[in-house]
């Protein structure tokens, strides 16, 4: 219960404007309903009227006919009003459209005027030459550059570049990580028993 009493209540967003629209749409919905009750009624005084004039009422049909007659001239009234309150709803309606507009201008003007007190003319000025004088700077680099080097230090250049590119391009094979296997004895004495067999041989053939 604490929570719910002690809850601040969130501002409305209901405008003055949008109050009097509301009342001005009610005021116009009644005479509305007005003139449709009216327009009803003189329609049957009319028919009335009529009936009279044929029971030969002449007098009370006259009567009956001046009174449809003001009813009218109250009708027309009435339209004339209905048509003002519309109007002045348009206006009104029309008018919050164009505060917001102005709202949004006022906004917009606001931040273009805070940008440019952070950012000055000078301070653009400023920039841009700084700006000019780097690209100026660079270019008589490129062109000190282009100057110094002979057709002899370009093609060293391009040998370098083709050496570099081929050296990325060389795999090595991978050095093996397991130690070698010992070769038995026995495979090591059959090459020296092999050799001094063959050496009467080669003695015999020299001789």
């Amino acid at each position: 219960m604490g929570n719910v009493f002690g809850r601040k209540s969130r501002p409305s967003r209901v405008t003055e404007q949008d109050k009097a629209i509301l009342q001005l749409k009610q005021q116009r919905d009644k005479l509305k309903q007005y003139q449709k009750r009216i327009t009803l009624q003189l329609e049957k005084e009319r028919l009335l009227a009529k009936q009279l004039l044929k029971d030969g009422k002449k007098e009370k049909a006259l009567l009956l006919l001046k009174k449809k007659r003001y009813q009218d001239q109250l009708l027309d009234k009435t339209e004339n009003q209905i048509s003002n309150l519309e109007r002045m709803v348009q206006d009104i309606e029309f008018m919050q459209i164009e505060m917001k507009v102005i709202e949004g201008l006022k906004v917009g003007n606001d931040c273009l005027k805070s940008m440019h007190e952070i950012m000055s003319i000078e301070d653009v000025e400023r920039i841009l030459d700084e700006t000019q004088e780097s690209i100026e700077y660079q270019r008589q680099i490129d062109e000190m550059l282009a100057g110094a080097l002979t057709q002899e230090d370009e093609d060293a250049i391009l040998a370098e570049l083709e050496e570099i590119t081929q050296g990325e391009d060389v795999a090595l094979p991978e050095v093996p990580t397991e130690p070698i296997p010992e070769v038995p004895e026995a495979a090591k004495a059959e090459p020296e028993k092999r050799e001094a067999k063959n050496k009467p041989d080669r003695e015999m053939l020299a001789a």
